[in-house]
C-alpha cells in the first residue's frame, strides 16, 4: 500500500511538472509598438499598457499558450494631442473597443529557438486568423520572446472616413514585440 501511495505522488509531481507553467512577464523589459508609414517615413510607436499571459515549458513548446491584452489607447505616437486622436472612432474608438487581443489556438516548435505561433488577432471588435515565427530564447533567468506580426489596418477598421486613403498612412502595419518572462 505505502509504495502505491509513493508511486502515485511520483506520478502527480512528474505530470504537473510536464504542464506548461504561467510565466509572470517582466513589464520592464518588455514592449509592444505598432510599425507604420506616415507620408513615406517610417514610424514606430509604443503601446504604453499591455499584458501578456504566458504558459509555456521549454520541453514541451507545443503545449506553450499565449494572451496578450492590449489598452488601444496607449499608443504613444509622441504627442499628447495625436494620442487623443488615434483612440477617436476614426482609429481604434477606444472608448467601444478598449482592448486589442491576442489568442494562441497552436505553437509549434521549428528550428532551434524557433517558434511557429498561429491564433486570433482581435481589434476594434473584428477577428482574423493570423500565423507568425517567435524566437524564444532565455536571458538573465527570464524567457524572452520576440516576433513580427504584420497586419492591414483596414482590414481591421482601423482608419475610417477620410483616413481610409493609404496616401497618408499606409495599410502596412507590423505589430513588434518583446515580452521577457519568468517563474
Amino acid at each position: 500500500m505505502k509504495l502505491r501511495a509513493t508511486l502515485a505522488a511520483v506520478f502527480a509531481v512528474t505530470t504537473l511538472a510536464a504542464v506548461a507553467a504561467p510565466l509572470k512577464t517582466d513589464v520592464a523589459r518588455s514592449s509592444v509598438s505598432a510599425v507604420f508609414k506616415q507620408m513615406d517615413a517610417a514610424v514606430e510607436s509604443k503601446f504604453t499598457r499591455f499584458n501578456a499571459q504566458i504558459d509555456y515549458d521549454a520541453a514541451h513548446p507545443d503545449k506553450a499558450s499565449a494572451r496578450v491584452d492590449i489598452d488601444t489607447a496607449s499608443l504613444d505616437i509622441g504627442s499628447p494631442e495625436y494620442n487623443k486622436e488615434i483612440a477617436k472612432k476614426e482609429w481604434f474608438n477606444s472608448a467601444q473597443f478598449p482592448k486589442a487581443s491576442f489568442v494562441s489556438t497552436a505553437i509549434k516548435p521549428a528550428a532551434a529557438g524557433k517558434l511557429n505561433v498561429s491564433g486570433k488577432l482581435t481589434i476594434k471588435g473584428r477577428t482574423q486568423d493570423v500565423s507568425f515565427p517567435l524566437s524564444v530564447k532565455p536571458e538573465g533567468g527570464r524567457q524572452v520572446f520576440e516576433g513580427q506580426l504584420p497586419i492591414k489596418r483596414l482590414a481591421f477598421n482601423i482608419g475610417e472616413g477620410e483616413w481610409k486613403d493609404t496616401g497618408i498612412v499606409a495599410d502596412e502595419v507590423v505589430i513588434k514585440f518583446r515580452v521577457a518572462a519568468a517563474q
